[in-house]
């Protein structure tokens, strides 16, 4: 799975040399966790409110972590504003070397990659709502539940975590007297970041490395400064980080990449942060540029038998909406904007050497397959943002589709409770899905062959949560 090459052991001296300006203060570490990046290169990510980095150790040797974004707060965006004293951090990270034993960093031990792992979890849609009239109780534990999620994931003892976007929601200050949200940082400083995801996650972040998708949530004009910062697993690049619009252009997009699972299946995880569901007119920078991150990713699918996709945006999948007036209930397909793209490359939206796709964004959790040779979707949305509560049916209509010409086989889906999805490996291209609620009940059973997936039940009761 993780084919980089080992890194050469250091001389003392330069161990000496790249540790000498840190002291070791465990309690100023805000969060230390492993990344997946391009090719399966584990990367060692920490943030800490230290002003020099910690040294890591694997099997036993220190080397020194580099910084990727030093000590500072992130700048606000004209228009945007951020909890008053927002934090500052200190940003640092080291590749693993492929094949160790162990790793630490400030006394905490991280999760190491396995070759072929067979336990995966995925989850998304994780922050808590602050933004407009929409105001989550974030200080509720049940109706803001992403840290009881993320320990009962770690409970399934993973191999591996994909998070399918956004993770970030607390972009407004809570509205005086409701005491649901009173006290949360707001805006897009790491205060924010942390109460929203790095604080709730811990426990899962301890249990397996991670794959992140971006969401739409982190493009440039929301938490784009704190993705880059934070999470992206490629290098920092400054003038690629959002922080001023001007460079927009360029910190809104990044190619995808692939991570091995080994016996010839591979991830390909693509950044769709910046489509629009509306659509994009031909005129539209946009619409090239997906069109373009299509012909990356059928180019990476070449290189594995079994292929599964990555991103925020789902393409096959279903939502609903109930008229305000009527009461009627009516369904709405894929992201528009890939779709008008995408469709620009393939009248099938998406490569056939794709099998399936994982999304986020619809908060449910859903599961469509088709007689038609597209992959079939999954979309795991529900693990802590305000859910989704309109209904979708257990079956759709004939001629009712999420994208042209994809008809739909089976479907299944989990509207208005939380939780997370469980995937173990049972073949080379087969998988045994579970979905669990937030106490890692489960409440869901799936099984996936190549591009088909069947569940044990079409609509999950929602009485439970």
């Amino acid at each position: 799975m993780f084919s980089s090459p080992r890194l050469a052991a250091l001389a003392a001296a330069s161990i000496l040399a790249g540790c000498a300006a840190y002291t070791p203060a465990p309690s100023h570490t805000e969060s230390a966790f492993v990344l997946i990046g391009e090719n399966g290169q584990a990367i060692a990510r920490v943030i800490t409110a230290a002003q020099a980095c910690p040294p890591l150790q694997v099997d036993g040797h220190l080397m020194p972590m580099r910084v990727r974004v030093p000590y500072s707060s992130i700048p606000a965006r004209a228009g945007q504003a951020h909890t008053p004293a927002s934090s500052a951090v200190l940003t640092c990270e080291a590749p693993i070397p492929a094949g160790s034993f162990s790793a630490q960093v400030a006394d905490k031990p991280l999760p190491l990659p396995k070759t072929e792992p067979q336990r995966i979890v995925v989850i998304g849609d994780t922050g808590c709502r602050l933004k407009g009239k929409d105001f989550q109780d974030c200080n509720d534990a049940k109706a803001y539940p992403f840290s009881t999620v993320a320990a009962s994931a770690a409970a399934f003892k993973p191999d591996l975590v994909i998070h399918v976007g956004d993770y970030h929601y607390r972009e407004d200050p809570c509205p005086a007297g409701r005491s649901g949200c009173a006290g949360s940082p707001y805006g897009y400083g790491f205060d924010a970041w942390a109460a929203d995801f790095f604080t709730p996650a811990r426990t899962l972040l301890a249990a397996a490395p991670w794959v992140v998708a971006r969401g739409n949530h982190e493009n440039c004009t929301r938490g784009g400064q704190g993705w880059w910062r934070y999470l992206d697993p490629r290098p920092f690049e400054t003038g690629r980080d959002c922080d001023l619009p001007e460079n927009d252009a360029s910190g809104d997009y990044s190619d995808p990449y692939a991570v091995p699972l080994g016996g010839g299946a591979q991830l390909i995880v693509f950044d769709t942060a910046n489509t629009n569901w509306k659509g994009l007119p031909k005129t539209d920078v946009r619409r090239a540029r997906y069109a373009d991150t299509y012909r990356k990713v059928e180019a990476l699918a070449k290189n594995a038998q079994y292929n599964i996709g990555v991103d925020h945006h789902p393409l096959f999948a279903f939502g609903a909406n109930r008229d305000a007036q009527t009461g009627e209930i009516t369904l709405f397909g894929g992201d528009k904007g890939l779709l008008d793209a995408f469709g620009d490359v393939d009248p099938g939206y998406f490569p056939r050497s794709v099998s399936m796709l994982l999304s986020g964004h619809v908060h449910l959790w859903e599961q469509t397959s088709f007689s038609t040779p597209h992959p079939t979707q999954f979309v795991a949305g529900f693990s802590g943002t305000a859910e989704d509560i309109v209904p979708l049916p257990a079956s759709v209509a004939p001629g009712q589709t999420p994208a042209p010409g994809a008809i739909v086989e089976t479907m299944s889906s989990w509207i208005d409770g939380f939780g997370f999805m469980t995937m173990e490996r049972t073949g080379p291209d087969a998988w045994r899905v579970l979905v669990m609620d937030r106490d890692g009940k489960q409440r869901n059973s799936c099984t996936v062959k190549g591009r088909k997936s069947q569940c044990e039940v079409a609509q999950v009761n929602t009485e439970v949560k």
